[in-house]
């Protein structure tokens, strides 16, 4: 079964500021890199949706053999975002839908949720008994994703789709925990990420 992640990164973060992908955190790596590095070790494909304006850091991912998609729709919204990049994803059987502002979120949580994934099932990690990112969607649900539009994301077809959610506990405060104002970068990690060499 072919399984890849989806990971939204078109919106600039307007509560933020600034272009907070580009953000750096404590330690000096840029919020963005550290999203996508722990997806990269999960081995798993990925496709970074970027918005109409976002040439450059397209240019600079596409260097580092990171595939990108150009969201034309990604001013509407985060459900406008996600619906043109859906309809842009390669023939998988499960996207994992992650969140390009989400730093901490662990490597071991993204393999697990993608484990988990079938073509016809919605599975989302759970810490503490709330429910976290990335969600994985089988193929059945990417035509419903499509039709998206706006800024609602999945939250009304996770509700229609009730039957075949399967919520998944990790131990990752990671899957809860992403950056929205400049002072969430200073919070004491919930979790630190690999040791770097």
């Amino acid at each position: 079964m072919k399984v890849g992640v989806l990971l939204l990164a078109a919106g600039r973060g307007t509560r933020f500021g600034s272009d907070k992908r580009r953000a750096r955190l404590p330690d000096g790596e840029l919020l963005l890199d550290r999203s996508i590095a722990a997806i990269e070790q999960t081995g798993l494909p990925l496709r970074v949706a970027l918005g109409p304006d976002d040439s450059a850091l397209a240019r600079a991912l596409r260097a580092r053999a990171i595939e990108t998609i150009r969201c034309a729709a990604a001013p509407r919204g985060m459900g406008a975002t996600l619906a043109d990049a859906v309809r842009q994803l390669p023939a998988w059987d499960a996207v994992l839908v992650a969140l390009g502002d989400m730093p901490w979120l662990r490597p071991e949580s993204i393999a697990a949720v993608a484990r988990a994934a079938g073509p016809s099932a919605i599975c989302i990690p759970c810490h503490g008994g709330r429910r976290g990112h990335p969600v994985a969607f089988g193929a059945r649900f990417l035509p419903e994703l499509g039709a998206l539009d706006g800024d609602r994301g999945a939250r009304d077809l996770l509700l229609q789709h009730s039957a075949v959610v399967r919520e998944l506990p990790v131990d990752d405060p990671g899957i809860l925990r992403d950056v929205d104002r400049p002072a969430d970068l200073q919070r004491p990690p919930l979790y630190h990420g690999p040791q770097r060499s």
